[in-house]
């Protein structure tokens, strides 16, 4: 039966009750939830500072174990990896009823997340207390010191080192003095003893020397500069009606500490709140413009009583080219509806969408109000409504995403039978990836991608493949013998999506504006004024006016091949208000950043504002 039990009690091969908005109490493999298909949502904001939700599956077979009758009875064994510390993988396999079942991080509940969205689920604790990932990732803390500290303390130890040697050298001195002269005292006629009253009365006499008052000095002198950050007005916020708050008295000089500033962009310097801005389809660019500022948004619910009434576009013509059935365009969005991880759940105001990222859910919002609207998804289906018309794919392999295949491709069948590859994914990777007929088009998309980028938006690249039913079978069979090997399981995945994923054809490319949050290109100017480096890692896109220094700004890129050493002029002709862009293939071939020629060629550039790493 259940019963509440304390964290600390919790052991391996428990199976644990977690309700909405509870904490995860340890590495649980899930085995039922209240969602239909054993779905649940998890925040992992304790993980890896990402508030966006994230979906995790139990297997098919231990998801109807919803009843705890049904639970107590469940006699499966797990084998898998020893604890470790990385976060986004797992490898292991559930031994239940004669047959053998592999297990992913999508199965997997790590200590530290929040059930989000679900009612309930029951998980069974595979890593418990500090085997847990999140324990795993834990290292000592460190005790940090500020550099007045450090100085004081310095000082200190100097200041008793030579009261010990003076009180020693007094000592030495007057034992000479009354050997030489002055018989003993009647209580003292012990020579060590004599030598120990002489030294702690020396010390007694001579500690005034030590600067005990100084750090009650320096204590109030901060706790005044703590006041001074609280009492400044141009660090209030109006809109929250909220001073800055000092909660530390060392966090000015702390903060004069500061020499350089490492940045990721999305979220951090960027409101990371997405919006379909543009997109290129077929080689025709579709968006806002500059002879558009004052025209209103389309109306879409006119004529799609589903679309998102929040969404804002501005270009009539691509609304009409939808209108008008261009198989490009219509095939365009159909991908958008289709190629992503977005679930669907209903809520008492109708349907809203989970999205892993927000790049995701702003690009099926823009497939929705375009008229093709993401409706559900099942283990096997997604069900959408095009044009007005329910439609359901059978889903027949999801080719995840990931930072080194930096895009995303699901395989459907249509309710024709034909099969067919959808990808979306950097174009840096998909254009190797294209037929060789697309050249022409990908010239003219590469165009429109680097006025995008110009202009601070986030891309991708569109395109598809058909698969005669013969190729599929083939390659689905060798897709399944990767998925269940258990050893080099990544490797294998990765080479067969390498396989499938080839001589695609190019539909077009989006752009989604990510906003600067307020006051970030005020705030650059100010941290280059008091000489900090700020290096801020972004995608593989080198956008322009991301982060506008000034209007005049030459943007100088290094381009050095593995095994030349970076030229030695480069060092005297960068300075001033610069910035230093370095390119992902600049870094190839095993050259990296740590190496001395490249660590003394950052480290000496004299204003280094922005690092771009592609």
């Amino acid at each position: 039966s259940l019963q509440k039990e304390k964290w600390m009690n919790v052991r391996v091969g428990d199976i644990i009750k977690l309700e909405n908005n509870q904490f995860v109490a340890a590495d649980l493999l899930l085995l039922s939830s209240s969602e239909p298909h054993g779905l649940c949502y998890i925040e992992t904001a304790e993980l890896d500072g990402e508030t966006n939700m994230k979906v995790r599956q139990s297997l098919s077979v231990t998801s109807e174990l919803g009843d705890p009758n049904n639970l107590a009875q469940f006699d499966g064994e797990v084998v898998c990896e020893p604890p470790n510390n990385k976060l986004d993988r797992f490898c292991g396999t559930l031994y239940w009823k004669d047959c053998k079942y592999l297990l992913s991080n999508q199965n997997m509940l790590l200590r530290g997340c929040v059930l989000r969205n679900t009612e309930s689920c029951y998980g069974l604790v595979i890593f418990a207390g500090p085997d847990t990932k999140l324990m795993q990732n834990s290292g000592r803390t460190k005790f940090k010191r500020t550099s007045i500290d450090r100085l004081m303390n310095t000082l200190v130890l100097w200041v008793r080192n030579c009261l010990q040697t003076h009180t020693r050298l007094q000592t030495s001195a007057e034992f000479l003095k009354i050997w030489s002269f002055l018989p003993w005292d009647p209580p003292v006629d012990n020579f060590l003893f004599s030598a120990f009253l002489s030294f702690w009365s020396y010390v007694i006499i001579l500690n005034t020397v030590v600067p005990i008052s100084l750090y009650v000095s320096v204590e109030v002198i901060r706790l005044g500069h703590s006041y001074f950050i609280n009492w400044d007005r141009r660090m209030f916020c109006s809109r929250s009606n909220t001073a800055a708050e000092a909660r530390t008295t060392t966090l000015n000089e702390e903060l004069g500490q500061v020499e350089y500033i490492f940045s990721d962009k999305t979220g951090t310097l960027t409101q990371n709140i997405m919006t379909f801005n543009k997109c290129s389809i077929n080689g025709h660019a579709y968006g806002e413009k500059q002879h558009m500022a004052r025209v209103q948004p389309l109306d879409f619910s006119a004529w799609n009583p589903l679309a998102d009434r929040h969404f804002c576009f501005y270009d009539q013509s691509l609304l009409e080219a939808v209108m008008a059935g261009e198989p490009a365009v219509h095939e365009f969005f159909r991908v958008l509806s289709l190629c992503h991880t977005v679930m669907s759940e209903e809520k008492s105001e109708g349907k809203d969408l989970e999205q892993t990222s927000p790049d995701e859910g702003a690009l099926v919002t823009a497939a929705r109000n375009f008229g093709f609207v993401f409706r559900s998804r099942t283990p096997g289906t997604v069900t959408t409504q095009e044009l007005g018309k329910a439609v359901t794919y059978m889903l027949l392999a999801i080719l995840d995403f990931n930072n080194i295949r930096k895009r995303m491709s699901v395989i459907v069948r249509n309710p024709e039978g034909r099969i067919r590859l959808y990808c979306k994914g950097a174009d840096t990777v998909l254009f190797e990836r294209l037929h060789s007929c697309n050249h022409e088009l990908m010239n003219i998309t590469s165009d429109h991608l680097n006025e995008y980028a110009g202009d601070g938006l986030r891309t991708l690249a569109v395109a598809y493949r058909d698969l005669p039913e013969e190729q599929w079978e083939a390659w689905a069979e060798r897709f399944r013998g990767a998925d269940k090997a258990t050893d080099c399981r990544d490797d294998r995945l990765a080479a067969a999506y390498e396989e499938i994923e080839q001589d695609m054809m190019l539909l077009g490319a989006t752009a989604i504006e990510d906003k600067l949050q307020e006051g970030v290109p005020e705030t650059i100017a100010i941290l280059s004024l008091a000489n900090i480096k700020i290096w801020v890692l972004t995608g593989d896109k080198q956008g322009k006016n991301c982060i506008k220094i000034k209007s005049h700004v030459a943007w100088p890129q290094l381009k050095c091949s593995p095994p030349q050493a970076p030229p030695s002029s480069l060092l005297e002709s960068i300075s001033g208000e610069f910035a230093l862009i370095i390119s992902g293939h600049s870094l190839v071939g095993g050259r990296s950043i740590q190496e001395p020629n490249w660590k003394e060629l950052v480290m000496n550039v004299n204003v280094i504002h922005a690092l771009w790493f592609s």
